[in-house]
């Protein structure tokens, strides 16, 4: 799976309060999310994101509650992945289940900046950052994670093969 899109930059210990505030959480109309996404940090955000644009951050990215909610409104408002140095685990996992990409890179996550045109290749384990003619390796997604997000999340993936 590839993705292409101008990178947006955020910094370390990014929560799921700062992704989408807690007063948004009796919700679920993923428009409504998305209109909130990172509101708290950059009120503009909205403005600028374009379908398919990738998401940066530092360590600990999602770190807080463990609501679903904040992959939902990351993907719902066009961010095609996220690259960070890390990642909290219950976020890491909510982002598998629906379907958000998520990779942990060191290297691009300290590299990458704002509005740096870059492709995410989970296949061929590569970041390219466009703009600035760097690539960074990446772990390859394996084919079960693969499955889940062409599915469209993991109870997607799941409902399929229990069709087959």
């Amino acid at each position: 799976m590839a993705y292409k899109g101008h990178a947006h930059k955020f910094g370390t210990d990014i929560n799921t309060d700062d992704i989408i505030a807690a007063k948004y959480l009796n919700t679920t109309d993923k428009k409504e999310l998305a209109s909130h996404c990172m509101e708290h940090i950059d009120k503009d955000f909205m403005k600028k994101v374009k379908p398919g644009d990738i998401m940066v951050g530092g360590r600990n990215f999602g770190c807080g509650s463990s609501r679903e909610h904040a992959p939902i409104a990351i993907k719902a408002a066009g961010i095609s992945c996220v690259i960070a140095e890390s990642f909290a685990r219950i976020f890491f996992r909510n982002s598998i289940n629906t379907a958000l990409p998520i990779i942990e890179s060191k290297e691009a996550a300290e590299r990458i900046r704002a509005k740096d045109l870059v492709l995410v290749d989970t296949k061929a384990g590569v970041i390219k950052n466009l703009t600035r003619k760097e690539s960074y390796k990446i772990e390859k997604y394996p084919p079960f994670m693969q499955k889940i997000f062409s599915s469209g999340g993991l109870m997607e993936s799941l409902k399929r093969k229990g069709k087959k």
